[in-house]
């Protein structure tokens, strides 16, 4: 953090803290603790305790050299596993059984191929955005529309909000008042998913606030865009009835590579205490079994984050749920079951691929409590080759995490009735 952030964070940390409570953590979970714990602007947080496993590949010394930001390779135990046909690393840990972490699984052209998919294919019609739900956005997605607008500077374009022209007998999804409320919903299974795809999904209203904004205003704004099946926030169930976009093969094909390079015995071969359920061990079939059908990319500006939460809304509760980093470094927070497990956290960096799978860790509470600034990788600026491809992009990145996760909503063969 630059001199003048420091002396900002300083002042605001001392104004909210004067009068605070001295035993107001008391009655913090040891997730919430860790969470404030690495928030934290000032003091800055110690990372004695990340596991930051770029330390151990000479090849990554200068990335972790600028940025600023280092953990320890050995804060918590791991081992490494032999992955085939791939020259990377994988890693595994024994306290949290599931848990594969892909350190420089993407090659720097890939890293790059993605962020562009991400904003210029992804973000825009028919994928969902945050952005769509207050703004009339043009079928080119906001990226898009962003660069026209760049490309002559003459050129007025003004996003209209949805509040302005959308019809007042429509009917929307409540909005409780007051602070936003954690919603903690039913997980599925391949027996409740009927009930559950019976509950009402309205559509969230769009903010009545919301004020005509350019391209340039708006592009900060954006946080995540749908992959596949249809996330509904509100209930944080699916909203079948809108049916399903295919997942781009650009994704698809990251997602099956990573799940197909990890020896699966290696991972899960010496686990007899984990409890399946009535469909047994299913990560022997996995290489063949895993088709991801749903999943969101979320776009972090440095000062976001991504509080503890459990993603249970899919039937398949243990199949590999495939998380890829792109653009600035994060600290990584897994737990167990509950908010009382201590988290471990991992600090991950561009082009790193974690898995979450199994009973233990694909229903584990886990979140994002940091985004590490001025950690954009020197192989994510512009080059002689990409300038004028690549400058806005790197302009856009530079205060910017792109996360792609993608999951598997039903088991392969699976056919519910009500779809």
């Amino acid at each position: 953090m630059d001199p003048v952030s420091l002396r900002k964070a300083k002042r605001q940390y001392l104004k909210s803290t004067r009068n605070r409570n001295k035993d107001i953590s008391n009655d913090w979970s040891p997730f919430r603790a860790a969470e404030k714990r690495f928030k934290t602007k000032f003091p800055l947080p110690d990372l004695s305790t990340v596991l930051d496993l770029a330390l151990l590949n000479p090849d990554r010394v200068q990335e972790v050299k600028t940025g600023g930001w280092a953990g320890h390779s050995d804060a918590f135990p791991c081992q490494q596993i032999t992955l085939s046909n791939s020259e990377t690393k994988g890693y595994i840990f024994p306290h949290i059984p599931g848990l594969v972490l892909l350190p420089s699984f993407l090659s720097h052209t890939k890293q790059k191929e993605l962020v562009q998919w991400s904003l210029s294919e992804h973000a825009k019609q028919p994928n969902e955005t945050n952005l769509d739900i207050h703004y009339v956005l043009a079928p080119e997605g906001i990226w898009n529309t962003y660069t026209f607008a760049k490309s002559d500077p003459t050129i007025d374009i003004q996003i209209q909000p949805k509040s302005a022209v959308a019809d007042s007998e429509y009917e929307y999804q409540t909005q409780e008042s007051g602070p936003r409320q954690l919603i903690n919903n039913t997980p599925a299974t391949s027996t409740n998913f009927d009930s559950l795809s019976d509950i009402p999904k309205l559509p969230a209203a769009p903010s009545p606030t919301a004020q005509s904004s350019s391209p340039s205003a708006l592009l900060p704004k954006l946080r995540w865009a749908n992959i596949g099946w249809f996330y509904h926030w509100g209930t944080k169930q699916y909203d079948f009835s809108k049916g399903k976009i295919k997942v781009h093969d650009k994704i698809l094909d990251v997602c099956k590579q990573a799940v197909r390079a990890v020896d699966w015995k290696q991972v899960f071969g010496n686990e007899n205490v984990l409890d399946w359920g009535d469909g047994g061990a299913e990560w022997m079939g996995w290489h063949e079994t895993y088709e991801p059908d749903a999943g969101i990319v979320n776009f972090y500006q440095t000062r976001d984050t991504l509080m503890a939460h459990v993603d249970r809304s899919e039937v398949c509760a243990t199949s590999p749920l495939v998380s890829i980093s792109l653009g600035n470094a994060a600290i990584f927070l897994i737990g167990g079951q509950t908010r009382d497990t201590e988290p471990s956290a991992i600090l991950l960096r561009s082009g790193d691929v974690v898995i979450m799978s199994g009973p233990a860790c694909r229903r584990a509470y886990h979140g994002v409590p940091r985004i590490l600034e001025n950690t954009l990788p020197s192989h994510m600026e512009s080059s002689e080759s990409d300038r004028d491809e690549w400058r806005l992009y790197e302009e856009y990145m530079k205060t910017t995490r792109i996360n792609i996760n993608v999951r598997q909503v039903f088991p392969k063969g699976f056919v519910p009735e009500k779809m």
